[in-house]
């Protein structure tokens, strides 16, 4: 069977499409016309305007006329037309088919949607593209015969609005291609879904409802919208919603967006915002962490603006506000535990649940070391036990204290260290002042510049000590309620200051060496780690107004002990003294060696022996610095 239809036309997707096809020269109306074949009756051909044939006449003469009805019925086969044919061959690429022409036609198998459902013999309807091409065969094209036979179904769903229904087939370059009426049209990525889909092939398979917003006849082109319709309902539900939102409705909604700040929900055509702030009484980082787009979640309607269209959801309020009755929950000195979620400088915050934190001040981290900064001591995620300090409900604040979680060493510290005691410890630190020896592991006792010595005055603790080394001390005093401990490093030997007083007597001949010089005095090496002080106006030089102007360090001189201090461990030289027993030449001698320098004698000053009596100098008055 044979059915002619009228040209193809190209029909787009505007009413420009319909004027184009209206300027071009009206054909005759389709008609169809039937050529059936028998060759089991022997004489006989039926076409348009039946004729019969006498099975009487001649063989050849009847043979003629059958072959010129044959070549008459060749010639209403035009191109462009919709054909009936039958199938004779098919194999993994094409299908031969023959129309009644003088050869047959190929399909590739790709035209066929279902070719599981076609079989040798069928008859088959497609569309006739050249009666004959290169190789003499005829053009056939399958799609294009189930495009034309669909062609006026599209065309009044495009023009009326109709949806369409199809399934989706395949993902191609730029979007998908769906299966419509037993044809192909395309769906562009972008009118797929209402915002854009990350995994398209999870869609494949799947049958939908379709807008068609494009079309082109010629190029046999149709273009459908899933987003079209999508947004139709979407405006639709969001007219019904808006007139029936109000505050404090509890609804459900997917989340459709996360930002930093916040998910947007929607509502079912209207989108709320859920502030981070209203997802949690806890403390939240950042959104992701309680929702996921594609989510379903209730939430309630905190706030609804209709002329600006803006809605307010939040979470937390499906909840009890955990602050109500906090004071019932937690009592001060009770031990609870949590996780640490945030650390600061001054401290770390431990959620001990949903919307309840508490703050460990860092000077409740430790009863013994000096934390400089709470990381040293806890970290994010850490699940930890502390003490309640205090509640304050009104401002929604808990203190916690991590140490007291173990007993206060100090409070027992005098039991275990008595005065007098002997231990041994590390130095941590040294400073101006003295150095920080550990005794136990987080307690420091202070051993000052003045317990480093009996016999040196130590200037600075490196003198005597260095950081890191194993030194045994002696405790001295506990101030638990100041948390100090002052060490001796000296305690450590016996006071040699009794026996120094008897071996260094009054009048004694010493020799020593000046290892420092001071504005009042010089103090001299008297033997190992044996220190003596000359007051200025006892160094035998006349004129003198500053030690420096005549002495410097290494210098030998011969002294005479004045006195022993054994209350303020020092002894006081002099080489006045020392020289009054010598003749005068080996004064003269002294005098030219350690003459003070001119610059110092051209000075105006009043000498040292006018300012400081000498009496007040050898009782130390004069020399604060020794």
């Amino acid at each position: 069977m044979v059915r002619r239809h009228e040209e193809d036309v190209d029909v787009k997707d505007e009413s420009a499409d319909e004027a184009e096809v209206e300027q071009k020269p009206r054909r005759r109306k389709p008609q169809t016309r039937l050529i059936h074949e028998d060759l089991e009756t022997e004489g006989t051909v039926t076409a348009v305007g039946t004729q019969e044939l006498d099975p009487d006449e001649d063989s050849g003469e009847m043979m003629g006329q059958w072959l010129q009805l044959y070549e008459d019925s060749l010639k209403d086969l035009e191109e462009g037309e919709i054909v009936r044919g039958r199938v004779l061959k098919i194999d993994d690429k094409e299908v031969t088919v023959d129309v009644g022409f003088k050869s047959e036609g190929v399909i590739p198998v790709e035209e066929f949607p279902d070719l599981e459902g076609v079989k040798v013999g069928d008859e088959i309807e497609v569309f006739l593209e050249k009666t004959e091409n290169q190789d003499g065969l005829v053009v056939l094209s399958k799609q294009r015969a189930d495009f034309v036979k669909v062609w006026d179904r599209v065309k009044t769903a495009a023009d009326q609005g109709q949806l369409v229904e199809g399934k989706l087939v395949r993902k191609i370059k730029g979007g998908v291609v769906v299966a419509l009426y037993g044809v192909e049209a395309f769906l562009p990525g972008s009118q797929i879904a209402l915002r854009q889909v990350q995994n398209v092939d999870s869609l494949i398979g799947q049958t939908m409802e379709f807008k068609i917003i494009k079309l082109n006849k010629r190029r046999r082109n149709i273009v459908v919208s899933r987003r079209a319709v999508l947004e139709e309902h979407r405006a639709k539900q969001k007219s019904e919603i808006i007139q029936e939102l109000a505050k404090d409705q509890i609804r459900e909604g997917v989340v459709k967006n996360i930002t930093d700040f916040g998910a947007f929900v929607d509502l079912g055509g209207i989108d709320g915002l859920l502030h981070i702030t209203d997802m949690s009484w806890g403390r939240v980082s950042h959104p992701s962490e309680l929702v996921s787009i594609g989510e379903k979640v209730k939430v309630k309607v905190l706030s609804f603006d209709p002329e600006k269209e803006r809605i307010s959801l939040g979470m937390k309020q499906l909840t009890p506000y955990p602050w109500e009755d906090v004071d019932k929950r937690y009592q001060v000195g009770q031990k609870v535990k949590g996780k640490v979620v945030s650390i600061t400088d001054y401290g770390a915050f431990v959620e001990l649940e949903k919307g309840i934190e508490g703050l460990i001040h860092i000077s409740e981290m430790s009863w013994t070391r000096h934390v400089r900064h709470p990381s040293k001591v806890v970290a994010i995620g850490d699940q930890i036990e502390a003490v309640i300090l205090k509640i304050d409900k009104e401002n929604e604040k808990i203190s916690l204290g991590l140490k007291q979680t173990e007993p206060d060493p100090w409070l027992t510290l005098d039991q275990r260290f008595p005065i007098g005691t002997k231990l041994s410890g590390k130095v941590r630190n040294l400073t101006n002042f003295g150095a920080f020896v550990e005794i136990e592991e987080g307690i420091d006792g202070l051993v000052h510049i003045s317990d480093m010595s009996w016999t040196r005055r130590v200037v600075h603790p490196s003198e005597v000590l260095k950081k890191g080394d194993k030194v045994d001390v002696v405790v001295l005093s506990i101030d638990k309620d100041a948390r100090r401990i002052s060490l001796g490093l000296k305690q450590v030997s016996e006071d040699p200051w009794p026996t120094l007083a008897e071996k260094y007597i009054p009048d004694l001949i010493v020799k020593g060496k000046v290892v420092r010089l001071l504005d009042r005095g010089v103090i001299v090496d008297l033997e190992e780690g044996l220190e003596g002080f000359i007051p200025l106006s006892q160094l035998g030089v006349d004129g003198l107004k500053k030690p420096s102007d005549s002495f410097k360090v290494g210098d030998d001189l011969n002294l005479k002990v004045t006195r022993v201090d054994t209350q303020a461990h020092r002894i006081i030289l002099s080489v006045r003294a020392w020289l009054a027993d010598q003749t005068q030449s080996a004064q003269a001698e002294f005098q030219t060696r350690f003459k003070p320098a001119p610059s110092a004698e051209a000075a105006g000053e009043p000498s040292a022996e006018e300012t400081v009596p000498p009496e007040a100098e050898e009782a130390g008055e004069a020399a604060p610095e020794f």
